[in-house]
């Protein structure tokens, strides 16, 4: 298992371990923009900051897998 999660990292770090880089990288910043924005509009309710991180933690989380569900490794 860890053999398999250094083979990720290395390919990851050379730039060949997905098919198209660029798209994975668009979603990836779409998503923490759309979570950071929630953060900082939640934060400006007024709602405990624990709340607001929890919130914001969840939203993010539940949208990653529908915002990589495209994404081929090679």
């Amino acid at each position: 298992m860890l053999d398999l999660a250094w083979y990720s990292a290395k390919l990851f770090l050379k730039g060949k371990l997905f098919r198209n880089p660029g798209y994975f990288y668009r979603q990836l910043t779409f998503g923490v923009l759309m979570g950071l924005l929630l953060l900082v509009g939640l934060g400006e309710t007024g709602l405990n900051l624990a709340v607001v991180i929890v919130i914001s933690s969840l939203v993010t989380g539940m949208a990653m897998p529908f915002l990589l569900k495209d994404v081929k490794m090679q």
